[in-house]
């Protein structure tokens, strides 16, 4: 059958990819904020705070330096539309294990927006 052909595929490439690139120490972290700076929910994330307006700075419990960081505006609960916006991650210059968020309205002007953080380390 097709679908059975296609289903031994892909778990096939599953299965060549599954331990190519990513170290055995290799963990995924991520952060929920909503707009005013408060941690939602996350997994190895200690702590998010609004600095100002539009950014923010998301600590986590080990060094996030060199990590992968993937940001989207987006609402903390699981109904509803994001407002427009856009999004910038890097690491907070000073804090290995924090990152700095800074997000902006649909024009590009600085404005608070809740958002996730994927860390990938």
């Amino acid at each position: 059958m097709p679908g059975d052909e296609a289903t031994a595929h892909a778990e096939a490439e599953h299965t060549t990819c599954a331990g190519g690139g990513m170290p055995s120490t290799a963990r995924v972290l991520f952060a929920v904020v909503d707009a005013d700076g408060h941690l939602v929910r996350g997994l190895g994330a200690a702590a998010a705070n609004r600095l100002r307006t539009g950014m923010y700075q998301v600590v986590f419990d080990q060094d996030v330096t060199g990590a992968s960081l993937v940001g989207t505006v987006g609402l903390p609960g699981s109904t509803g539309l994001a407002p427009a916006g856009q999004i910038a991650v890097a690491g907070r210059t000073g804090i290995p294990n924090a990152v700095f968020v800074t997000t902006f309205d649909g024009v590009g002007s600085a404005a608070d927006r809740p958002f996730h953080l994927a860390v990938l380390s």
